[in-house]
Order: C-alpha cells, then sequence, then structure tokens
C-alpha cells in the first residue's frame, strides 16, 4: 500500500474478549487497515465512535444489555456514513438477526468460526473473509480501482444457432445475481414482481445454508408466497421465485417440456458456492436469447463471465449503478466491460423488468414456461 493511501479505520464490538483479542490482532496485520478501538459493550462503542470515528465498525450480534441489533439505529445516527459488519454464529437464530441486522442498515456479515475450529484456521477465515469485505467497503482515497477483465480476454463461446421460434425481445427467463448488500436489494426489487409476473425467476444471493432458506422465506412474505429455496427437481413456473440453497450451485436445465432446477456441488466458483456465474451459464443452453439478468450489489467479479454468455446468445443484462450499490464490484464489472444493456439505480429495477415483459402476461397464476425451442428444434 502506497504511504499516500489511509488505511481504513477499523472498530472492534463484541463481548468476548478472546473475540476482541483475535479480530484486533488478525485485522491489524493488514496494511491497509487500522484498528483503533475494541469496546465490549454497546454503551463503550458508542463513547468510542465519538472520539475515533471508524471507517467500519464490526459488529457483534449478542450482547449484555445491548445487542448489536439494538445498537445499529443508535450507530448510524451518530455516525451514518459508517459501515457495519456482522460477526455472526452460524445458527438459525445468528441467521435471522444478521438479516434484521441487514435490514437495519448493517452492510454485510461474516460468520464465526466454528467451536471446533483450530486457531490457525479462524485467523485465516478471519483474514481471508472479513479483511477483505472491509477493504470492498471503504476504499480510501487513493487505493487502486477494482481490476476488470477485458472482453477479448474472455474466453470464446460457441453459442447453439437460433430457433425461428425464439420471438426477438421476449423474455422467458430472469436470472438475478447479487452479493454484498443483495437482501435488501432483492427485497426492493422482487417486491415489484406480482402473481402474474409471466416468467420464472432464479436467484442466486452468496449466503450460507441456513441463511439463504431464511431469506428465501422473507422474501416469500414480500410476494406473497411466491418464494422459496430451490429443490433439486422443481419445476421452473411463471411467477415464482427460486433462490440458490447454501453451498451448492443452482442450475437449470430443459428436461422434455418442462425447465427443472438441477442443484450442485461442483468446485467453488469465483470462490463462492452458488456463483452467479454457474446460474448464467446454465440458462444460456436451456432459454437461448431469451434470458433477462440482472446483475445486483456485490464485491467481486461473479457473473461477469456469466454475463459473457448470455451477450453472446443474445440475451439481455441489466446491472445495478454505482450510486445505490453497496459495493459496485459485481455490477461495476458487467458496467465497465460493456456487457450491460442499462445501468439503473436500484428503485428503478423492479419497473424496469415489469415493462420489458409487459406484453406477455396472462394472469394465469402458477402458468408453465414458454417453451423454447432449441438448436435441435426439441
Amino acid at each position: 500500500m502506497s504511504s499516500s493511501v489511509r488505511k481504513t479505520r477499523v472498530l472492534v464490538v463484541d463481548d468476548s474478549v478472546v473475540a476482541r483479542r483475535l479480530l484486533t490482532e488478525v485485522l491489524g496485520e493488514d496494511p491497509d487497515i487500522e484498528v483503533i478501538g475494541a469496546a465490549a459493550t454497546a454503551q463503550i462503542a458508542l463513547a468510542k465512535l465519538r472520539q475515533v470515528r471508524p471507517d467500519v465498525i464490526v459488529l457483534d450480534v449478542e450482547m449484555p444489555e445491548m445487542s448489536g441489533l439494538e445498537l445499529i439505529p443508535h450507530i448510524r445516527k451518530a455516525q451514518p456514513e459508517a459501515r457495519i459488519i456482522m460477526f455472526s454464529s452460524v445458527t438459525a437464530r445468528g441467521a435471522e438477526s444478521t438479516l434484521d441486522a441487514l435490514a437495519l442498515g448493517a452492510s454485510d456479515y461474516v460468520t464465526k468460526p466454528a467451536g471446533t475450529t483450530g486457531l490457525t484456521e479462524s485467523r485465516l477465515r478471519i483474514k481471508n473473509e472479513l479483511c477483505s469485505k472491509i477493504k470492498a467497503l471503504h476504499r480510501p482515497v487513493g487505493a487502486s480501482s477494482i481490476e476488470i477483465v477485458p472482453v477479448a480476454q474472455v474466453r470464446p463461446l460457441v453459442v447453439p444457432a437460433r430457433s425461428a421460434s425464439i420471438l426477438p425481445g421476449r423474455t422467458d427467463i430472469l436470472a438475478i445475481g447479487s452479493s454484498t448488500g443483495g437482501p435488501n436489494a432483492l427485497a426492493e426489487v422482487l417486491a415489484a414482481i406480482d402473481e402474474s409476473f409471466p416468467v420464472p425467476v432464479v436467484v442466486v444471493q452468496h449466503m450460507p445454508p441456513v441463511f439463504t432458506r431464511l431469506l428465501a422465506e422473507r422474501l416469500a412474505t414480500r410476494v406473497g408466497g411466491r418464494a422459496c429455496e430451490a429443490k433439486d427437481g422443481d419445476v421452473l413456473r411463471a411467477g415464482r421465485i427460486y433462490v440458490a440453497p447454501g453451498d451448492h450451485h443452482l442450475m437449470t436445465m430443459r428436461e422434455g417440456k418442462d425447465v427443472v432446477c438441477r442443484l450442485g456441488q461442483s468446485a467453488p466458483e469465483n470462490f463462492c458456492r452458488p456463483a452467479v456465474d454457474a446460474l448464467f451459464r446454465s440458462v444460456v443452453p436451456a432459454y437461448g436469447a431469451n434470458v433477462l439478468a440482472v446483475v445486483l450489489t456485490g464485491m467481486g467479479q461473479d457473473g461477469f463471465r456469466g454475463c459473457q454468455d448470455i451477450k453472446a446468445a443474445g440475451g439481455t443484462v441489466i446491472a445495478q449503478d454505482k450510486a445505490t450499490s453497496v459495493v459496485w464490484g459485481m455490477p461495476g464489472a458487467v458496467a465497465k466491460a460493456g456487457l450491460a444493456d442499462e445501468v439503473l439505480p436500484l428503485g428503478q429495477i423492479g419497473a424496469r423488468l415489469v415493462s420489458r415483459t409487459a406484453g406477455q402476461r396472462t394472469g394465469v397464476r402458477g402458468a408453465p414456461v414458454a417453451r423454447v425451442k432449441d438448436a435441435h428444434g426439441s
């Protein structure tokens, strides 16, 4: 790191002495991060907040007297520009609390190493996951920008011949990828899609098991019960939303007259499972040019290569804009490479999806997906 670049200032808030020491030591080893304080309680954290003005706060979910959830509104009021990363347990209760925290204004989360995890592995996980998220959420002035893979360097794609039965401009599948900031973004976008939406929706949000199930349940409450965590063999139905389960890639596959969900645990892509690229890549042979893909807020470049495939097949890509993204990594990679047909603020994406499919609406809830002939006419 250049000496002219200010380090990201971090405040650690956790009631566990062991956790505070571990986080402080590991974060302090990163040359781009400066741990400017640690607090054992919410009251101490608020006092330090006024003194040290951190860029990022690593916040434990469960603390005595005032929980991390209860502390978030106070942080937002005292220092609204500070980013908050929740330090959450990998349990149903921890997942519920984390999703609540994200809804209240936390930017991201990292799951705590399990009790059986050794010290070396715990340190490595914090270094690989937490440090990268801290730096993605706050890029100091003078830091280098995200590196985008040039279009010319991406592998060539052999696309099946387009059938004459494929209608220009038609949409038969909506595929969405998101990561950091994604749960709130998904809730806003999908709330615009009612039961008459004429195509199925498949979603990859970077989250572990349990978290994805609870996310799907919460989305279901926003869309009249039409969202679920995808299961292997689910037949895709119009107006329904299928969320990739944690630790499984979600792919689509045409089987006879239907298109079904297929889950797999092949190697992670872009360090992720589920991966957006795996989903986006799979919709091309299943739907050809009739794919509409949306890349929402998230760190990294997952979805970039999948969008290459979708564009090569004649599909359409929409990316969230920088101003409304928590992290403009995933959508930024797509936009900067010229792969996005439109780059829109989050608040406009839902309406745009509705308008693009307005002429296809039948008003039939749960109608099967429209068939699209493949290159062999089957």
